[in-house]
């Protein structure tokens, strides 16, 4: 078992907490319709974000960001949540999986280099996902080749999905050193490459279902060329290793994200629901309303448990990735639920533009989709309780 990481001290947290929720409110929500409108983040409020430290709440505080734990960050990504989707994804990477896989399996030399330059503003990409591969690591085609002139690495290759890479800094990239290897998946290393090294380009930002101003596109690899001490870890074959404990950290985000934004739906839900009128008194009277109200507000709840269970045991260095798999499914299968019953409740308004309903619906389909899908997150679960049971057997 890992040491157990205390993170901030509670009560600096909690100031820290309630400040970010007025902002949240105060700030975020009106800027809402600027975000839709434009497909971006204002860059007024990504500077202020970058100021308000953000971008490096689980980078240590030697290194300039906020060290909080997991349990911490969690909270964070489900106040900022109740937001428009960008405010949070903007971020995410770098307080997740890139530093998740930092932390884990960076050299004291590659932490003391990025770390301060991702608490700074500095924005992470992960580059997992290829055309041909997903959660099959063993069709992965992106190769990096020994450099014949010398230290370092030739990639090439393509990924794709690949969130904040059309304004991404750094990206974390994984690609094949072998043919193939034992143990599985020892083919697969994990490399930091900076955007501007010649031979990276991005596509065209992709045309999304919903989550507007949060961009993701393509990520090419042309012969790039980096040094010897770009490997992550100075060690090869255990970029695979990485990533995963690095999704394990991308799904608890995910599940606080779904959570969080299930809250905001259902607060908007309670508002229209007294305020829209039927048969001479609010639809908030009618029983099967408050059914559907009610029926959202257990499975919030019980999805908040969820996360205050799952983050408490990865700050005591548990092995979570049972627990982080099943609040990932749990919280992004409640989340549709919700927004579904949330778009009902507004009965054909909910099918409009001009009603957040609809927007809420579209936005929260991603959740069951990406760091893992429901079938495959329910395929790695089954495997682990098989497993368990046999090993006590």
């Amino acid at each position: 078992m890992a040491a157990s990481n205390p993170g901030m001290d509670e009560d600096v947290f909690g100031q820290f907490l309630d400040q970010l929720d007025r902002y949240v409110r105060e700030r975020l929500l009106p800027a809402e319709p600027d975000v839709i409108a434009n497909d971006k983040v204002p860059d007024d409020i990504l500077e202020e974000m970058k100021e308000m430290g953000l971008f490096g709440l689980t980078v240590p505080e030697e290194h300039g960001g906020a060290g909080l734990n997991t349990s911490q960050y969690a909270q964070v990504v489900y106040t900022m949540a109740y937001a428009a989707p960008a405010f949070r994804s903007i971020f995410s990477i770098n307080v997740g999986m890139f530093n998740s896989a930092l932390k884990n399996g960076g050299t004291p030399e590659q932490q003391a280099e990025w770390w301060p330059r991702i608490a700074g503003g500095e924005i992470a990409c992960f580059g997992l996902t290829e055309p041909g591969s997903g959660s099959d690591s063993a069709a992965m085609q992106t190769t990096a080749k020994p450099d014949p002139d010398g230290n370092g690495w030739i990639l090439n290759g393509t990924k794709r999905y690949i969130t904040n890479a059309p304004h991404a800094d750094v990206a974390l990239i994984m690609a094949r050193t072998e043919k193939e290897a034992l143990p599985k998946n020892a083919h697969v290393s994990a490399f930091l490459v900076p955007m501007d090294t010649p031979g990276v380009s991005t596509g065209s930002p992709d045309r999304k279902m919903g989550q507007a101003g949060a961009h993701i596109a393509d990520v090419m690899l042309d012969d790039v060329h980096v040094p010897g001490d770009a490997l992550l870890g100075g060690e090869t074959g255990k970029g695979f290793r990485f990533a995963m404990m690095s999704l394990d950290n991308g799904r608890i985000s995910v599940g606080a994200a779904s959570a969080g934004y299930a809250r905001r739906a259902l607060d908007s839900a309670l508002k229209y629901a007294t305020e829209r009128k039927a048969f001479g008194e609010p639809i908030a009277n009618f029983q099967l309303i408050q059914q559907m109200l009610a029926e959202s507000e257990t499975e919030i709840y019980a999805a908040e448990c969820m996360m205050r269970d799952v983050t408490a045991r990865v700050d005591r260095g548990e092995n979570t990735i049972r627990q982080a798999a099943a609040f990932k499914v749990f919280a992004s299968e409640m989340c549709g639920r919700v927004m579904d019953r949330v778009v009902q409740i507004y009965g054909g308004a909910g099918y409009l533009a001009e009603y957040d309903a609809e927007r809420f619906f579209r936005d929260a389909r991603i959740y069951r989709i990406y760091e893992g899908t429901t079938q495959i997150l329910q395929l790695q679960i089954a495997k682990h309780m098989l497993r368990d049971f046999q090993a006590n057997v």
